[in-house]
């Protein structure tokens, strides 16, 4: 029995190669996502640590000792056995503090740095590197600036800071030390790794020493650390676990190292991610694994049930004969069960090399888990799939002889069929809902919607098909056309016609729905790199004042080419939308701007009007003439101005004292007005427990200088202005206290203060200004998103902003805003304006990280699985056409030689099954975009918490154009193959 079985395999050996290609298919898909998951969870890893920042690839282990007070603080020994739990790092030794006298005031120190093997990471222009006490290095920008060069003296005292803000300087507190410059230095890499995050080179260039020059300093406290660095094996993708493991341990014993011993570390963050990613990925695989896996069993289904037909024949003999029960199974099953067993085991095989040839060629460097994981699934799908072919030859193995010697093939629309297809369109319904109730969790039932809606879209269609086609195919014939009558004929006559309509047409879909996932994916990666960052590169910098923000940004680019300043809003997310102010003069030319929405160029018109210029003061000398009237003894109103320098110097708020019956002289000494400063408001104050407060005061001139009318002030509460001959008179009015002042604006800001917003308009009329206190806002624009905030934020001119504060305070969230025309050097001119730099983001970087996180890399499994159901479909035409070709060979030829002419035997053969191939894309097509309708919102495309962004929810049109057309090509190709393999057969 096994000889004549696999000698009707060799007789019918291009069915049973096909056969056995569709099995290895099957398989081959089974195993291929477990597999894939495999290279996948390696890859995220692998590609996440190598974009990771230099925060997230170490760690710093800081305290402040004093020896002067011998408060102990980190000892590097104690510390360095703690580190032991982390091994393959790289450990590097430092210690820091202030000091003066090489700068010429005193308002920036010095910062004496040691730095183990200093000397081996920076580059020495002149002079040599430390050799012993006494030896420092400075950076070569300091040299410039200062004229210093190798060999002269220079003398430092330890500083401290005095917090007075009427004298923010820094003081000696400690002796002079006379040092020497043994050399000037430059850093060839900022960024390397060995420096940390300690931030050396973001303002003054350190002056390094070695640590007996430090210990001769006999400091005070001084800043104490050891940077750990993960060397190649700690931080590799089969580590995770246990670096994982020896953080957690660290930083349980961090309270035993010392007192006020902290561990700064980003690693566990860069771990979440990679977790974050891999969880991502384990949704999106199987989201088409599944139907991949389903079409392969439907394909074999349909191949075995068309092989089965063309032996019809011979299993009527086989029955006819009386032969026993398990012999005829023998014969009808064994010669599908032979190839599809054969195939089961080149599948195992070959869905590992395709996974490993995708691992190659997307992860390189990566590599595949080797292990037997992968082929855990094999079994369960080489079982299905006998089971297809098995389920596919049950009529064959149950009907009488008298069914099986018929001519015309046995009926698939019966009650067993329709019960069948209303299963599938019963669990395509259950799992849409479930999915869409549990709010998207992709788990379960839910897990399946894709697979399940496809299919059950695909079996309604190939049901409407056949009535339509045999409907066509009678029109024609009545109208003579008798090519395309056949060709329909022969479609809507062979029940397996619909089956394989049903198959090309979830084929065409399961190939859309993953062109869909990896479009909308792609664009959303580019909307979270671009719109989330906000510009091509977003620098942040330590807190400064608005005004020296805005100069410093204005200085380096006065052209509005490249940079714009930006501080945000103080916000409760709770209450209010998150809100950014920004340099609007530059707002079209660097920001990321919103597809969709109002040109910037627009947006920034409206929210930054014309206004009335600022009211100002020239000098450092500050003096108001004014005269107070109704002043109580003991109750006095005091008065202060609100000032920010013109030239980048700070805001401070100026307090002239108590205010005096009669015309007095008010003056005041202040730095920031040295060289010109704006006049943000006066202020009258009094005790916070006083009430029934009232006065009046008429300010005849500041500096000398006549103040506008009253027009150009407002007051927004507790009093009244007017104009008077002799000035601006105020007269002040609150029963109930001034607990936070009376303020008087001038009038040189738009008020209420344009702002444009996303996500529908901020909750009443006002919003928090730059100074927390609620500003009056009108809505000028509406925007899908703010840039860098996202879809539920504001957006207002930093400039006006600031003017319409009175704080006097650093701003919030500092940065400066650059596009790709930035000059290389930015970072030192951002310096050398007086900003330090604390961080540097660029789209390029976000977009390289989201390149590498599990939504990206899963989604070329998707591809993977498009190609392997487009191989399935390829494999279940050739066979269908393979088995009919015989009994059509024999019909055409009979046909032919009854006078039939060769055209129309052409127009039968040739697009029969092209024809339906074309149906089958347009309704495919549209299948992709149902199944993508109920489920594709579904998907953690974006990672699991996606970022508060307007993110593409729908592919592009021309993007799934364009995969379906390239799908119908290639079928189209395969079935105008067969036709003509069959013209040639057929005898003229």
């Amino acid at each position: 029995m096994i000889s004549l079985v696999l000698a009707m395999v060799w007789s019918r050996r291009g069915q049973a190669v096909t056969l056995a290609l569709l099995s290895l298919f099957a398989v081959a898909a089974a195993v291929a996502a477990p597999a894939y998951l495999v290279a996948a969870d390696r890859a995220v890893a692998a590609g996440q640590i190598a974009t990771a920042t230099p925060a997230e690839r170490g760690l710093i282990v800081a305290g402040t000792q004093d020896k002067r007070a011998d408060s102990g603080g980190p000892e590097f020994a104690n510390i360095g056995a703690a580190l032991l739990k982390l091994p393959d790092f790289r450990y590097v030794y430092s210690a820091q503090f202030p000091t003066i006298g090489m700068e010429p005031d005193n308002r920036e120190p010095s910062t004496v740095v040691f730095r183990q093997d200093v000397c081996a990471h920076v580059r020495i222009v002149a002079g040599r590197c430390l050799i012993g006490e006494g030896d420092v290095i400075i950076g070569a920008r300091t040299a410039e600036r200062l004229r210093l060069a190798a060999g002269d003296p220079v003398t430092l005292t330890f500083a401290k800071f005095n917090d007075d803000p009427r004298q923010p300087l820094y003081l000696a507190d400690g002796l002079p030390k006379r040092l020497v410059v043994a050399g000037v230095y430059e850093v060839p890499d900022q960024t390397e790794a060995y420096w940390g995050t300690h931030g050396y080179f973001s303002g003054l260039d350190p002056v390094f020493a070695a640590s007996v020059t430090l210990d001769a300093f006999f400091p005070g406290p001084t800043e104490m650390a050891i940077d750990g660095t993960a060397g190649p094996g700690a931080l590799t993708v089969d580590n995770l676990e246990n670096l994982r493991a020896g953080l957690a341990e660290l930083t349980a014993s961090a309270n035993q190292l010392g007192p006020g011993i902290t561990i700064t570390t980003s690693m566990p963050a860069l771990l979440d991610r990679i977790d974050a990613g891999r969880s991502a990925a384990r949704l999106l695989v199987p989201v088409l694994a599944v139907p991949l896996v389903l079409l392969a069993c439907f394909s074999i289904f349909l191949a075995v049930g068309y092989g089965t037909q063309g032996r019809q024949p011979e299993l009527a003999v086989v029955a006819l004969r009386g032969s026993r029960w398990w012999t005829r199974w023998w014969l009808a099953t064994g010669e599908s069960l032979v190839a599809i067993l054969a195939g089961a085991v080149a599948g195992c095989l070959t869905g590992q090399l395709l996974v490993n040839a995708v691992a190659a060629a997307r992860f390189p460097g990566v590599g595949v888990d080797p292990g037997w994981a992968s082929l855990r699934y094999a079994p369960i799908a080489a079982l299905a799939a006998l089971g297809a072919a098995v389920l596919a030859q049950r009529r064959q193995l149950l009907s009488p002889v008298a069914t099986l010697l018929r001519r015309n093939p046995i009926t698939a629309n019966g009650a067993r069929a329709v019960a069948v297809e209303a299963v599938v369109i019963l669990l395509a319904v259950l799992a849409a809902v479930q999915l869409a109730v549990s709010g998207g969790e992709l788990d379960g039932v839910g897990l399946l919607a894709p697979a399940f809606v496809v299919l059950a879209i695909a079996l309604l269609t190939a049901r409407a098909l056949l009535p339509l086609v045999t409907r066509y195919a009678s029109r024609a014939l009545a109208t003579g056309r008798i090519g395309p009558a056949m060709a329909g004929f022969q479609l809507s006559r062979r029940p397996g016609a619909q089956r394989l309509f049903a198959l090309l047409v979830a084929t065409v879909a399961v190939a859309g729905y993953a062109t869909a996932a990896i479009d909308v994916a792609a664009r959303g990666r580019t909307v979270q790199a671009h719109l989330g960052v906000g510009a091509a590169r977003v620098v942040s910098v330590q807190p400064v004042f608005r005004s020296q923000l805005l100069y410093a940004v204005r200085q380096i680019d006065p052209d509005r080419k490249f940079a714009m300043a930006a501080a945000r809003l103080p916000s409760n997310e709770a209450t209010e939308p998150l809100g950014i102010a920004v340099d609007t003069t530059r707002l079209a030319a660097v920001a990321n701007w919103p597809t969709g929405a109002t040109p910037a160029a627009d947006v920034a018109r409206e929210l930054r009007p014309a206004a009335a210029e600022p009211i100002t003061a020239d000098g450092q000398d500050l003096t108001i003439d004014a005269t107070a009237t109704g002043v109580v003894r003991g109750r006095e109103l005091r008065l202060n101005v609100a000032v920010s320098s013109l030239k980048g110097l700070g805001d401070t708020v100026v307090q002239l004292g108590d205010l005096h019956e009669g015309r007095w002289r008010y003056q005041q000494r202040v730095g920031v007005c040295a060289e010109g400063c704006r006049v943000n408001g006066f202020q009258l104050t009094i005790g916070s427990t006083v009430v029934g407060v009232t006065g009046s005061l008429v300010v005849h001139s500041l500096n000398g200088a006549a103040l506008p009318s009253a027009g150009h002030w407002r007051m927004p509460q507790y009093g009244k202005l007017s104009a008077t001959p002799a000035g601006l008179r105020i007269d002040v009015d609150a029963t109930g206290g001034l607990p936070k002042g009376a303020w008087i604006h001038p009038v040189d800001a738009p008020y209420p203060l344009p702002v444009a917003v996303a996500g529908g308009d901020p909750p009443g009329d006002t919003t928090a200004g730059l100074d927390g206190a609620p500003t009056p806002v009108t809505v000028v624009a509406h925007l899908p998103s703010v840039p860098r905030l996202g879809s539920q934020a504001t957006l207002t001119d930093l400039e006006y902003a600031d003017r319409l504060s009175t704080d006097a305070a650093v701003a919030l969230r500092p940065e400066v805003w650059l596009n790709d025309k930035a000059p290389a050097d930015i970072l030192d001119r951002l310096t050398a304006q007086g900003l330090t730099v604390v961080a540097d983001e660029s789209s390029a970087q976000i977009a390289r990280q989201l390149d590498e996180q599990g939504p990206a890399l899963a989604l070329w499994f998707h591809a993977l699985a498009a190609a392997l159901a487009l191989l399935l479909a390829g494999g279940a035409l050739v066979l269908a056409a393979a088995v009919d070709r015989g009994r059509r060979v024999e019909d055409l030829s009979a046909l032919r030689a009854q006078g039939l002419d060769e055209a129309t035997v052409s127009r039968a053969t040739l697009w029969t099954y092209p024809a339906l191939v074309a149906i089958a894309a347009v309704t495919g097509g549209i299948t992709a975009l149902a199944a993508w309708a109920a489920t594709g919102w579904a998907l953690p495309l974006a990672g699991l918490d996606p970022p508060p962004l307007p993110l593409p929810s729908w592919p592009r049109p021309w993007v799934l154009a364009v995969a379906v057309l390239a799908v119908f090509a290639l079928l189209a190709a395969v079935a105008l193959a067969t036709g003509r393999d069959l013209r040639r057969r057929i005898k003229p």
